[in-house]
């Protein structure tokens, strides 16, 4: 069975050569980023804060990333039954040593950006993650603002795997389960979402990664008994001895589960149902699909992106840390594979 070594106190992030001092994971952010202490070109470093909100008809991504050549501010609105996208953004070039993100991601900070017309800002506090950006889509102007609710003593997972390159890891922390209060505006048209079925995850990651990696990227939030509930799945790159980006959330609480797996291959099958497994057995879910945000590009073959995030509604059963069985039943959620050369 998998090793999953639990951090449970405040563990400096990186040694003096740059490797990761203890991989692991954690039901708070534990990890103290020595951002300093990197020892691979600064060429290498990749941070991001990236939101993403949504419900069965629409999806929302907030996200300012910056991967040292570059970094960019960037919003997109999704209509999962229509399939209209709309985006907006600002990119800024060779920025190594440029807008510095926060070094802790469930602390209260602040952070703004603002080029060429594109605003965004992320005010997190003890409650809420607080997000408004203001651009234009096209020739009309794109604003949103939103609201991402935290309970009290609300648990995460945060992870810290390396690579098998020396100087080369992923820090990473995933709050889930944050209901969401907002809207975006694109010209006249106005789209509300509303806490009782919109729910925002924030995926923060710092990191070193290597030029080429995939991987897989799966959560979802909703209800059961009026209690809070959602997962958790990550995996496909780096060394996972120590632990995975596994877990399901309930009630506030983190329920650490084993290594998370497709039954079989959905390149070329995106919207054929996927079928997902837990090595314990605790998560065992099938996601039938309703739409494939497939997005990248790739530029001589040499740099680039290549994503389909699937959306669909997710049935299955999901067992908590003293073995209480929940069944879930139509449970909207994604599910994505993502190639990089980077």
């Amino acid at each position: 069975m998998q090793r999953q070594t639990e951090i449970t106190e405040p563990t400096l992030l990186l040694d003096k050569d740059g490797n990761l001092t203890k991989p692991g994971w954690c039901r708070k952010n534990l990890f103290i980023y020595n951002r300093d202490a990197i020892t691979a070109p600064r060429c290498r470093i990749k941070e991001w804060d990236f939101y993403q909100i949504g419900n069965d008809r629409f999806v929302v991504q907030i996200c300012f990333a910056n991967i040292s050549l570059g970094a960019a501010a960037t919003a997109t609105l999704i209509n999962l039954r229509t399939g209209k996208t709309y985006s907006a953004g600002s990119l800024s070039l060779f920025t190594k040593n440029r807008y510095r993100l926060p070094d802790k991601s469930d602390q209260p900070h602040t952070f703004n950006y603002k080029k060429s017309g594109a605003c965004l800002g992320i005010n997190v506090t003890d409650k809420a993650h607080i997000l408004q950006f203001e651009d234009t889509a096209g020739d009309k102007p794109f604003k949103m603002e939103f609201v991402l609710e935290t309970m009290e003593n609300h648990e995460s997972i945060t992870i810290a795997t390396p690579f098998d390159l020396k100087g080369r890891f992923f820090y990473t922390n995933k709050i889930n389960c944050m209901p969401a209060t907002g809207k975006a505006v694109i010209g006249d048209e106005v789209f509300e979402f509303s806490k009782e079925d919109s729910f925002g995850v924030l995926d923060w990651g710092r990191g070193v990664w290597p030029y080429k990696n995939t991987w897989y990227w799966g959560n979802g939030c909703t209800r059961i008994d009026g209690k809070l509930f959602g997962f958790e799945i990550t995996w496909g790159f780096g060394d996972e001895s120590n632990a995975t980006e596994t877990a399901v959330f309930y009630d506030g609480k983190c329920h650490k589960i084993g290594p998370v797996d497709v039954e079989m291959s959905p390149v070329g099958r995106w919207m054929e149902p996927w079928a997902f497994k837990s090595e314990d057995g605790r998560f065992n879910f099938t996601m039938t699909p309703f739409y494939d945000n497939a997005t990248g590009i790739k530029v001589l073959g040499l740099v680039g992106t290549s994503c389909h995030q699937v959306h669909g509604y997710w049935n299955g059963t999901a067992v908590l840390d003293d073995g209480t069985v929940l069944e879930v039943k139509d449970m909207y959620a994604f599910c994505e594979r993502m190639e990089n050369l980077w």
